[in-house]
């Protein structure tokens, strides 16, 4: 058996606009994992470090059991060290993280007795949020689809000269509260709205062609009405265009908001922050990028 492994998942948006529960891209913000078979331990460090529970009752840990009892082994005592950059609840993918995570540390610990391909069938079971999942696990923007009892996916590599900017408010935002407040019936020209701009998003993605993102990036069908519980949502939209960015979203069911840049980083940030502040919202921006890389072993022995 493998007796030391590094595991290393990014963050993730959501969405994008107008890619409701179907499409996800992977950030280059990254959770690290250490994991050593023998004294029992866990810690956390960085995001989370208060709130997260440790022990067998951490995600990473529960996710972790499931290669093992798929073939049949026996859990071996083990340290866990978890180094998380993902902020909590704030619509990047945590969760996610920690699922993915878990599952390819167990799998490989196991001698990788599961595909990629279960483990993402896996991970979306827990989760319940497979364009989340199938970005942290396999990188790059992530198209997901449910095909009767399949869950089909379909990469597309990302521009490497794309940029994001992200507003993470101080407040989280339970998915459950956010999903709960969205209408049960969208009308024809909502969904015609949407499958437009998803065309738009795409085709801006594969072609490198950025000139109408702005217009990819826009949604009908879950942003208007979560603009409830986020009021300052446009605001911080139209401070993020005019300042220079391509496109711009709510991540995930937020509450963080995500501007995609091409140059202009800072300024597009700092008129995002002035914007949130203006409606009394405190927050950080970070900036960072898409990535084309998923989750990973990072070194075992």
């Amino acid at each position: 058996m493998t007796k030391n492994i590094t595991i290393k998942v990014p963050a993730t948006t959501a969405n994008m606009g107008p890619g409701f529960d179907c499409l996800g891209m992977a950030l280059d913000i990254w959770n690290s994992i250490e994991i050593k078979v023998g004294t029992p331990n866990f810690a956390i460090h960085g995001q989370g470090h208060k709130q997260l529970p440790s022990g067998k009752n951490n995600l990473i840990y529960k996710s972790l059991t499931f290669p093992f009892n798929h073939c049949g082994q026996e859990i071996p005592e083990m340290s866990i060290n978890c180094y998380n950059e993902i902020p909590l609840s704030k619509g990047l993918g945590s969760s996610s993280a920690a699922i993915v995570a878990g599952l390819l540390a167990g799998n490989e610990l196991c001698q990788n007795p599961l595909e990629k391909k279960q483990l993402l069938e896996i991970a979306t079971e827990l989760d319940g949020h497979p364009d989340n999942v199938s970005a942290a696990l396999l990188g790059g923007c992530q198209i997901v689809i449910q095909n009767q009892n399949q869950l089909v996916t379909s990469g597309l590599q990302v521009p490497t000269n794309l940029g994001a900017v992200i507003f993470i408010p101080n407040s989280s935002n339970p998915t459950k509260k956010a999903r709960a407040i969205l209408p049960r019936n969208i009308s024809r020209e909502d969904a015609v709205y949407n499958i437009g701009r998803m065309g738009l998003l795409t085709k801006a993605l594969v072609t490198n062609d950025f000139s109408q993102l702005w217009l990819g990036t826009q949604d009908s069908l879950h942003q208007p009405a979560r603009e409830k519980m986020f009021p300052h949502m446009k605001n911080i939209f139209k401070a993020a265009i005019d300042a220079g960015a391509l496109g711009v979203f709510l991540s995930g069911a937020g509450s963080s908001i995500l501007a995609l840049t091409k140059g202009r980083e800072t300024t597009v940030g700092y008129e995002m922050s002035d914007a949130a502040v203006r409606f009394g919202v405190d927050g950080t921006i970070k900036i960072t990028r898409p990535t084309n890389l998923g989750a990973h072993i990072e070194g075992n022995t």
